[in-house]
Parts: structure tokens; sequence; C-alpha cells
């Protein structure tokens, strides 16, 4: 069913006022398809506080929405046809929103304008970190002279009204403690922080702080930002969304989630178990009510039957007290402070940290590739624990994500296969995320995207 729209004019406010001929011609051309990309970016932004979680309705339910783009004298201008109404206020759009279509337009620019100029050498982990960097760097989320206090927040977007309560409790505190937030910037999880934490903020008078959000063209529709964020940026890829998270963070905290979640988990595990990090530190807190107890127990026995308990001693589960969760951190990243000024290390941007070339490479979870995936107990563990969260990215994509979910429905489930040892905890995994209803939004029937073979 289509929603109410409207047709409307706006003009940049602080972020990419002008574009190149070139620019224009290309974004408006249909043969390089940056303005699909850009269309769909911009529905996203314009659909927040949507409840739907599935990239594909959210397109079908708009499906006349266009946009013009304009170049002007005095810069350029967007003119949006069968806009959703719900993104303006008597016919003008929310500050917000302006502020993120714009970001969203800055940031496909960029990234097609780096690809282009082939200055970076993208098959190489110094490349690929490289690239992030300038595209951080060009959104101007890199603030060199602040102390480290950006805490990244993972977990679900679909969570349930006391894990959301106790998301905004935790951001309260960290609030309180100066810490600014940075979430993959969606609903959920993802809002509840920087929620708790705007309250916090005002109580301490801090008045430029920072709700940072980081997200991808894949998955932007299925978690349309949030008002509260006051930084978005979009990367291309979900290896340069995450690889952005801890290159930025100072320390994460990670709530109830579904594959996701449990996704960012598995490449932060791989890459904290790689020899060159292992004295480096990154304080890594899991966190929930008493109700989660069971999820996060489970998680963990997952992580120890497939990773090893050196992978469960990178973090601490902290249960039904998000004051406690928030010293924890805060004591942990005052670590990474006092580490990275004895290394002469920059603390808006964690160079020291590595990152193999295998966390780096876009995956494309195609049935093909997701069947290929080595899922044995035989391989260096930060390599298995790569592969495991592909897996994960492979099911994330055939939740939420629309070209995923068209192959799911043309070519059926996809198959993993491997060592018995690791696909048990797995379908396990998934089965109580199923379960608890960790897959789609509560109320809807999820119908599994994957097979395991044994």
């Amino acid at each position: 069913m289509q929603r109410a729209t409207l047709n409307a004019s706006v003009t940049p406010k602080g972020s990419l006022e002008v574009l190149s001929q070139r620019e224009v011609h290309k974004l408006k051309s249909v043969e390089f398809g940056h303005y699909e990309l850009f269309r769909r970016c911009a529905l996203a932004i314009l659909n927040t506080g949507s409840d739907s979680d599935n990239a594909k309705t959210i397109l079908e339910t708009y499906p006349d929405f266009s946009i013009d783009i304009v170049q002007q004298d005095r810069g350029i201008r967007l003119n949006l046809n069968n806009a959703p109404a719900d993104a303006f206020v008597d016919g003008e759009m929310i500050a917000s929103t302006r502020e993120m279509l714009f970001s969203a337009l800055r940031d496909i620019v960029y990234t097609q304008s780096e690809i282009e100029s082939k200055r970076l050498n993208h098959d190489s982990g110094e490349g690929v970190t490289d690239y992030v960097f300038h595209l951080l760097r060009n959104a101007r989320v890199l603030v060199p002279a602040q102390e480290p206090r950006m805490v990244v927040c993972w977990g679900g977007h679909s969570i349930g009204h006391e894990e959301y309560e106790y998301t905004k409790d935790l951001g309260h505190e960290l609030g309180l403690r100066g810490m600014d937030i940075c979430t993959g910037c969606g609903p959920g999880a993802m809002k509840g922080p920087m929620k708790g934490a705007t309250i916090a903020h005002a109580k301490q008078r801090i008045r430029h702080a920072r709700y940072l959000g980081l997200t991808e063209p894949g998955i932007i529709a299925a978690e349309a930002p949030n008002p509260i964020v006051n930084e978005l940026v979009i990367l291309p890829d979900i290896e340069k969304r995450l690889e952005a998270f801890v290159r930025v963070g100072h320390g994460i905290v990670i709530f109830p989630g579904g594959a996701g979640t449990a996704e960012e988990l598995l490449y932060l595990l791989g890459i904290l178990l790689h020899p060159q990090n292992a004295d480096l530190p990154f304080p890594l807190v899991l966190s929930g009510p008493k109700s989660a107890e069971p999820y996060f127990q489970q998680l963990h026995d997952f992580i120890g039957r497939t990773l090893g308990e050196p992978a469960q001693q990178r973090y601490k589960i902290i249960i039904g007290d998000p004051a406690l969760a928030a010293r924890e951190m805060a004591q942990g990243i005052a670590q990474v402070q006092a580490f990275r000024r004895s290394h002469t290390d920059a603390y808006h941007f964690n160079w020291q940290l590595h990152i193999d070339l295998e966390y780096q490479r876009p995956f494309e979870p195609t049935h093909a590739n997701m069947t290929k995936l080595d899922l044995r107990k035989d391989i260096p563990v930060h390599l298995l624990a790569a592969n495991l969260r592909r897996a994960f990215s492979g099911i994330v994509a055939g939740n939420v994500k629309e070209q995923g979910i068209r192959l799911i429905e043309e070519q059926g489930p996809y198959d993993l296969h491997g060592d018995a040892d690791i696909l048990e905890p797995l379908d396990d995994l998934l089965e109580a995320f199923v379960r608890q209803q960790r897959m789609k939004l509560p109320g809807s029937e999820y119908v599994p995207c994957y097979r395991v073979r044994r």
C-alpha cells in the first residue's frame, strides 16, 4: 500500500554545497548507476521511523519516488517527487533529515570519485585502510584534538521493549561519563544508546555531543537513520563500514541482537585474535538486562565451541547493571588513551590495529560463495572467525537486503557446509535466534534463508 507523498525542493545545508557538471551528469545518468544508489539511500533517509525492516518492501511502497538534481550558479538543488510526507512538517523538510540527505549525496559522490581516481591500492590492506580514512575525513568525523571518548554500540534493530530500555539506560550512563556514541544509526539498539546519552549530555551541559551513524547502501533501507544521528557516513560496503567502526571507536558495547550483531562480534573477535593485535587494548563489553542473560550465555557458548577460550577472554559480559558496564568501558578507554599516548598513535583513528586483508575484501553473499565458505577447525582461528562472519553476513542479506531477498526467492535458501563441530553450534545459535524472534520484527513469521548441511 502506497503512503502519503508530496513534492518538494531542497538545498544543501553545511554539506556538499556544489557539484561539478561531470558529477551531476554521472548522478543523473542511468548508465553509471549512481542515481539509483542515491535514490535508494535518500528514500531510506526520508523513511526514518518506518516499522519495516525490509528494503524491498520500502522500495515497493514508494515506487514513484524520484529525484531531479539541479545544478545552479549558487549551488545545487534537489527536486523530490512523491517523497514520503512524514519527512516534512508543514511542507518543510525536518532539519535532521535534510542534513542526512545531503550527507548521503556527499558520500556517494566522494566514493565514486575515489574509486575512479585509482589513487589508492584496494588490493592491499594498507590501501583499503587509507581509503576508509579518506572517506571518514571527507565526512569530517575525524577530530584530531579530541581525547578518546567514542563508544561504538552494536545490537539488534528489532529488539523488545525491555532490551531497548536497557540500551537507553546504558547510553545514559555513558553520557554521564562524557562519552560520545557511534552506532549503525538505525532503530532499536542503535537508537537507544543515543537517546539515553542525549539526556545525560544535557545534564552534564555537554553542548557538542556527537551521535555518529555509520551505514552502507545495502542495509540503510532496513536500518533507516534515526533522527538523533548528527553525523552520518555511508560507507561503500559492509567491510568498509565495519572497519570504520573499529578505527574511530575507542571501545565497543554489544547489546542483544540477531545475525547482524553476531556478524559484528565475530568480525571484531577475529581481528583481536590476530597475533599482531595481542597486546592492543580494545575494551569490549557485552551487556543487557537480566532477561537477556540466556542470549548472551548462548552466544558465549557458541564462541567457546567455535573459536575457543582465547576469544572468550577478549570480552566481558555484564548483565543487568548499566552503570557497571559504563564504568568498565570508561576504564578501558582510559587504558586505550594511555596506550596510544605512549605509542604516539592518533586518538581519532586507530592506525595500529592490524586488519587482515581477508576482513577487508567485500563478500558477495551469492549461493555459490556461501556454499564455498571454509568452516573447519583446522584453519587459523582468525580466518575461521572471518568465514563465520561471512556466513552471518549472508544470512543478514537473505533476511533484509533487497538483493539477498530476491536471490532467496529465486534460488531458495543458502547452503552452509563444514565440520560438524562448527556447524552444530552455528545451527543451535541460529535456531535460538529464530525462537527468540531475533531474525525479524516481533510478530512476523520467519522463513529461514539458510540450510546447514552437516
